[in-house]
């Protein structure tokens, strides 16, 4: 299973590190940053160096040397991101609650069953989410069940569990 991991709008570089390091971790060949999302400094680099390499030690302090062995892409926004992934014909799946979610599991099977060997994760902002606007587009919406009082976990760590699950 290819997946593509989407960070659209994440605030936060030890979010983003951190996203380098699970996808290290769990084989993630690539993830794509869109919006207001920093990501680390690369050849061609049109921002001010000094604040692209501020943010890049920001990002290096989480991913620990992960952000130079994933491979990674910015796109302005996230219309160009699904029109990228509609052109290499992969599966959206946004991770979000939202009413008929699927769980890890469920969203594992559509694939399983239909065949799919590429898809695009895609997270939003850490307080706002995913826009509903790209949920109505996405193919599944994957929802990690809260057992607890909180209502939702830290975005990190739920896309840890939401790429271990597609993964394993």
């Amino acid at each position: 299973m290819h997946i593509t991991l989407v960070a659209h709008d994440i605030r936060s570089t030890h979010n983003v590190g951190a996203f380098f390091r699970t996808c290290d971790g769990l084989g993630v060949e690539k993830i794509i940053f869109s919006g207001y999302t920093p990501y680390p400094t690369f050849e061609g680099d049109s921002r001010l160096p000094y604040f692209a390499d501020k943010i890049t030690r920001q990002i290096h302090k989480t991913a620990l040397g992960a952000e130079c062995v994933v491979d990674f892409q910015c796109l302005e926004t996230l219309d160009d991101v699904i029109k990228q992934a509609k052109s290499e014909d992969a599966y959206i799946i946004a991770l979000e609650q939202y009413p008929n979610s699927h769980s890890p599991q469920e969203c594992k099977d559509i694939l399983a069953k239909n065949n799919i060997n590429s898809t695009y994760l895609i997270l939003g902002n850490e307080v706002h989410g995913v826009n509903d606007s790209v949920l109505k587009t996405a193919d599944s919406i994957l929802e990690i069940p809260m057992l607890g009082t909180k209502e939702s976990l830290n975005v990190s760590v739920a896309t840890a569990i939401a790429l271990y699950e597609l993964k394993k």
